[in-house]
Protein backbone atom coordinates (compact mmCIF):
# COMPACT_ATOMS: atom_id res chain seq x y z
CA UNK A 1 0.00 0.00 0.00
CA UNK A 2 0.98 3.20 -1.00
CA UNK A 3 2.02 5.60 2.14
CA UNK A 4 0.61 8.97 1.68
CA UNK A 5 2.82 10.64 3.78
CA UNK A 6 5.71 10.00 1.02
CA UNK A 7 3.56 11.37 -1.53
CA UNK A 8 2.56 14.68 0.10
CA UNK A 9 6.54 14.74 0.45
CA UNK A 10 6.91 14.93 -2.97
CA UNK A 11 4.30 17.22 -3.68
CA UNK A 12 5.63 19.40 -1.27
CA UNK A 13 9.31 19.27 -2.37
CA UNK A 14 7.56 19.88 -5.99
CA UNK A 15 5.82 23.13 -4.69
CA UNK A 16 8.62 24.46 -3.16
CA UNK A 17 10.93 24.28 -6.32
CA UNK A 18 8.01 25.78 -8.24
CA UNK A 19 7.87 28.64 -5.53
CA UNK A 20 11.35 29.48 -5.54
CA UNK A 21 11.04 29.75 -9.21
CA UNK A 22 8.11 31.77 -9.37
CA UNK A 23 9.43 34.05 -6.76
CA UNK A 24 13.10 35.22 -8.77
CA UNK A 25 10.93 35.38 -11.89
CA UNK A 26 8.10 37.71 -10.32
CA UNK A 27 11.14 39.35 -8.73
CA UNK A 28 12.66 39.90 -11.97
CA UNK A 29 15.82 38.23 -10.63
CA UNK A 30 18.46 37.73 -13.84
CA UNK A 31 18.94 34.45 -12.78
CA UNK A 32 16.62 32.65 -15.58
CA UNK A 33 18.69 29.66 -15.99
CA UNK A 34 18.45 28.90 -12.81
CA UNK A 35 14.79 29.69 -12.74
CA UNK A 36 13.75 27.75 -15.50
CA UNK A 37 16.17 24.83 -14.02
CA UNK A 38 13.94 24.64 -10.69
CA UNK A 39 10.49 24.69 -13.12
CA UNK A 40 11.83 21.70 -14.53
CA UNK A 41 12.32 20.37 -10.99
CA UNK A 42 9.39 21.52 -9.62
CA UNK A 43 7.62 19.36 -12.86
CA UNK A 44 10.00 16.16 -12.52
CA UNK A 45 8.55 16.20 -9.10
CA UNK A 46 5.26 16.36 -10.04
CA UNK A 47 5.55 13.27 -11.73
CA UNK A 48 7.21 11.52 -9.60
CA UNK A 49 4.65 12.01 -7.12
CA UNK A 50 2.43 10.12 -9.17
CA UNK A 51 4.49 7.50 -10.17
CA UNK A 52 4.96 6.56 -6.58
CA UNK A 53 0.74 7.61 -5.41
CA UNK A 54 0.29 4.46 -8.28
CA UNK A 55 3.16 2.34 -7.10
CA UNK A 56 4.56 2.45 -10.61
CA UNK A 57 8.51 1.95 -11.54
CA UNK A 58 9.98 4.39 -9.71
CA UNK A 59 13.40 5.55 -11.71
CA UNK A 60 16.10 7.50 -10.10
CA UNK A 61 16.24 10.06 -13.74
CA UNK A 62 15.65 13.61 -14.49
CA UNK A 63 14.37 12.91 -18.37
CA UNK A 64 10.66 14.56 -18.01
CA UNK A 65 9.57 12.26 -21.19
CA UNK A 66 10.79 8.93 -19.52
CA UNK A 67 8.77 10.23 -16.42
CA UNK A 68 6.19 10.23 -18.31
CA UNK A 69 6.51 7.49 -20.40
CA UNK A 70 6.18 5.45 -17.30
CA UNK A 71 2.62 7.42 -15.60
CA UNK A 72 0.92 6.87 -19.01
CA UNK A 73 0.91 3.13 -18.40
CA UNK A 74 -1.70 4.24 -15.85
CA UNK A 75 -2.93 7.00 -16.86
CA UNK A 76 -3.03 7.49 -20.65
CA UNK A 77 -4.76 10.80 -20.64
CA UNK A 78 -1.63 12.53 -19.19
CA UNK A 79 0.04 12.27 -22.59
CA UNK A 80 -1.74 15.91 -22.75
CA UNK A 81 1.17 17.05 -20.58
CA UNK A 82 4.38 15.69 -23.86
CA UNK A 83 4.89 19.19 -25.41
CA UNK A 84 4.88 20.67 -21.73
CA UNK A 85 7.76 18.03 -21.11
CA UNK A 86 9.18 18.10 -23.67
CA UNK A 87 9.66 21.51 -23.94
CA UNK A 88 11.26 21.80 -20.10
CA UNK A 89 13.56 18.83 -20.69
CA UNK A 90 16.20 20.74 -22.25
CA UNK A 91 16.57 23.12 -19.08
CA UNK A 92 17.89 19.91 -16.83
CA UNK A 93 21.02 19.81 -18.76
CA UNK A 94 21.69 23.15 -20.41
CA UNK A 95 21.20 24.93 -17.27
CA UNK A 96 23.31 22.55 -15.19
CA UNK A 97 26.46 21.96 -17.24
CA UNK A 98 28.92 24.70 -19.21
CA UNK A 99 27.78 23.82 -23.19
CA UNK A 100 29.33 24.55 -26.50
CA UNK A 101 26.42 25.98 -27.73
CA UNK A 102 24.75 29.57 -27.29
CA UNK A 103 21.77 29.22 -24.81
CA UNK A 104 19.99 32.70 -24.01
CA UNK A 105 17.56 32.60 -21.11
CA UNK A 106 15.69 35.38 -20.57
CA UNK A 107 12.64 36.32 -19.12
CA UNK A 108 10.39 35.15 -21.83
CA UNK A 109 11.48 32.00 -21.82
CA UNK A 110 11.10 31.53 -17.59
CA UNK A 111 8.02 32.91 -18.26
CA UNK A 112 7.16 29.82 -20.51
CA UNK A 113 8.68 27.54 -17.96
CA UNK A 114 6.47 28.63 -15.47
CA UNK A 115 3.26 27.64 -17.71
CA UNK A 116 4.81 24.42 -18.88
CA UNK A 117 5.64 23.15 -15.56
CA UNK A 118 2.33 25.09 -13.55
CA UNK A 119 0.33 22.74 -16.45
CA UNK A 120 1.87 19.98 -15.29
CA UNK A 121 1.42 20.68 -11.69
CA UNK A 122 -2.22 21.44 -12.55
CA UNK A 123 -3.09 18.35 -14.35
CA UNK A 124 -0.92 16.06 -11.30
CA UNK A 125 -1.75 17.33 -8.48
CA UNK A 126 -5.79 16.96 -9.95
CA UNK A 127 -5.31 13.70 -10.61
CA UNK A 128 -3.85 13.00 -7.08
CA UNK A 129 -7.07 14.64 -5.40
CA UNK A 130 -9.03 11.56 -4.74
CA UNK A 131 -5.68 10.08 -3.96
CA UNK A 132 -4.80 12.72 -0.95
CA UNK A 133 -8.04 12.82 0.54
CA UNK A 134 -8.55 8.96 1.49
CA UNK A 135 -6.02 9.30 4.80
Amino acid sequence: MVDLEIVQDWLKKADEDFEFALVNLQERKPFYAQICFHFHQAAEKYLKSHIIANELEFRKIHDLLVLLKVCLEKDPPLGELQEACEYLNTFYIETRYPVHWPTNYDQEEAQKAKLAAEHIRDVIKDKLKSFLTRG
